[in-house]
């Protein structure tokens, strides 16, 4: 069961279809990535626009798991996509291809995640944007 959430996670929600998070994580979720935390279905979608919209032909694979060990499931993605603009600092120039990998780790409450942490690769992220 959890496998299937987490593909379902990953492998759906992160490729574009952003409002599964109202049937993928429970009313009180929790997002913890580095320097913020995002709370319930709505700013679990507000957290992913924000994060692809910089990019465009954005797809995310599976590199690694998923592991279950009980309520918890971990797994490797990367992330890759075209720069399309806008962020600050960045001195890449529009069309620039990027990839970067990441880790996860999600609890789960019945049918449905209800905690999550990321981490993911700033320093390869920065250097293909020329940020820094």
């Amino acid at each position: 069961m959890i496998p299937d959430l987490y593909e379902r996670w990953l492998l759906e929600m992160w490729n574009g279809d952003f409002k599964l998070a109202h049937d993928l994580v429970t009313p009180g979720f929790v997002g913890h990535w580095p320097g913020m935390d995002v709370h319930g279905p709505g700013g679990l979608v507000e957290a992913l626009e924000q994060g692809h919209a910089p990019f465009g032909d954005v797809t995310v694979t599976l590199d690694v798991g998923p592991i279950v060990d009980g309520d918890r499931v971990a797994a490797r993605w990367t992330f890759s996509g075209a720069y399309r603009g806008g962020l600050p600092g960045a001195g890449a120039p529009v069309g620039t291809r990027v990839a970067f990998s990441g880790h996860d780790i999600l609890r789960a409450e019945g049918d449905r995640f209800a905690e999550y942490w990321v981490i993911s690769d700033a320093q390869t992220f920065n250097q293909q944007l020329r940020i820094g």
